[in-house]
């Protein structure tokens, strides 16, 4: 008698209640901070924790990616290809982004009337001592180098790991087949990562209601209207940014629509904007960009990479925010004097890109080196700065999240038949596991095996 082969039912997805638990969770959290503020104010560690718990998976992650992707390259030329051309795409796109900032900041003018009090003064003096501490520049360059091979994975430090993974890749490659072992050997620690990761994604919502309801708690709304107007003006221009800019580039060199990335990420936005951190997307994002149809060496590359130097919203972040509190001081800036210290700050930005509140730190370091006169007035926007790094971190996501794709598209490294199929919803990304069932078993890595010299 014959049979009918039966269907394989879908699973269930389930991560599908987690995110709407974080909504829920997002809600609760302000309703908290409004009702009980001395109270929400002692929730701080539950977002603290979580945040914690996921930039421990940073390094591992990012490490595994590095090698499993420049390991199964042949020509070592390539990495250098699509690291050149990541870097300098990130160089122009700042300058973009800071031009836009400059050119906003200069029509709105939105620091205007604002009175600066003693205690904004104080609260600006201290970001700048913190930023005092971050060293020179020369500092900067040799932080990247870790203290041991297996510190960088330890210390959480993004440019350390993706300094010692970039060698480690680059020696695997080397090795020719005789590295296929050690690749293996990654691919398995690379799902065990995801594994991990997956379990504790399940406590974003305990995370999220904790941080919500701690900077409602610390700020009230009173303390909020007056800086209504550099918030919106913020905020708006991050959207012309993203949907005016990006948008038509991606259109143009992919013929990849903004919305349906932006959607497909949809789950990642939410959790950045509910922790205010990018970083906690991360490596969500470097799974589902590998799904979409980028290839592992240019994912691999391009995202750790792009976390330390594409900083779009950071740089619209610094440069309004220094209108606002020089127009706020009464001591408006000339166009010279904006144009360096922006320059400066955009430098200074990517040592300390992922860290909390480095925004705020490198635009105190940015005026106490440039305009000593205007550091007081950085506490102006002291109570504010959280609200604005969830702006911050969201544009800094998406202009990573195209800035993957147009890589991977210049770089003949980018599916468009499976893009098409995994934005139309017909190929759904594994929220499960974070990988590919269809993948290739690690013992059996088929992509771009190496061969015998």
């Amino acid at each position: 008698m014959d049979t009918i082969a039966s269907v394989p039912t879908r699973r269930r997805d389930r991560t599908h209640y987690l995110y709407l638990a974080v909504i829920v969770a997002v809600l609760g959290g302000i309703a908290v901070g409004l009702l009980a503020p001395g109270f929400a104010t002692g929730l701080k560690p539950l977002g603290t924790g979580f945040v914690a718990l996921i930039k421990m998976m940073i390094s591992p992650i990012i490490f595994c990616t590095i090698v499993l992707g420049i390991g199964s390259v042949r020509q070592a030329a390539k990495v250098g290809k699509v690291g050149g051309l990541a870097l300098g795409y990130f160089i122009v796109m700042s300058i973009i982004a800071l031009a836009v900032g400059l050119v906003v900041g200069n029509l709105i003018h939105p620091g205007s009337g604002l009175n600066l009090t003693e205690k904004a003064a104080a609260a600006g003096q201290s970001a700048a001592s913190g930023a005092s501490e971050a060293g020179s520049a020369t500092d900067m360059i040799l932080g990247i180098i870790p203290t041991s091979l297996l510190s960088a994975l330890t210390d959480g430090k993004v440019l350390q790991t993706l300094l010692v993974s970039l060698l480690v890749g680059f020696a695997v490659q080397a090795m020719g087949p005789k590295g296929e072992p050690v690749q293996r050997a990654v691919a398995v620690l690379q799902r065990l990562v995801f594994k991990v990761l997956t379990m504790i994604m399940w406590l974003a919502p305990i995370g999220a209601f904790g941080a919500m309801a701690a900077v409602v708690g610390a700020t009230g709304v009173d303390a909020l209207i007056s800086l209504a107007q550099i918030m919106l003006g913020f905020y708006l221009t991050c959207v012309v940014f993203v949907f005016l800019l990006l948008g038509p580039l991606l259109r143009l060199v992919t013929g990849v629509s903004l919305f349906a990335l932006l959607r497909y990420l949809a789950r990642e936005f939410l959790l950045i904007l509910s922790t205010s951190s990018s970083e906690s997307a991360l490596p969500r994002l470097i799974a589902k960009m590998e799904h979409l149809g980028v290839s592992k060496p240019v994912v691999g590359i391009t995202v750790p990479t792009g976390y330390s130097f594409n900083l779009d919203g950071t740089m619209i972040y610094l440069t309004m925010a220094a209108l606002f509190v020089a127009d706020a001081m009464g001591k408006p800036l000339s166009v010279g004097e904006q144009i360096s210290l922006l320059l400066f700050m955009m430098i200074a930005s990517k040592g300390a890109a992922g860290i909390t509140g480095a925004g705020l730190a490198t635009l105190a370091g940015g005026l106490q080196s440039h305009r000593p006169d205007l550091v007081d007035g950085v506490g102006l926007i002291v109570g504010i700065d959280r609200f604005m790094s969830e702006a911050r971190a969201l544009t800094n996501f998406a202009g990573n999240a195209v800035a993957t794709v147009l890589i991977g598209r210049w770089t003949g490294e980018f599916d468009r038949e499976r893009a098409k199929s995994v934005l139309s919803g017909d190929n759904p990304f594994d929220e499960s596991t974070m990988l590919d069932e269809d993948e290739v078993a690690p013992e059996k890595p088929k992509e771009r095996e190496l061969v015998p010299a």
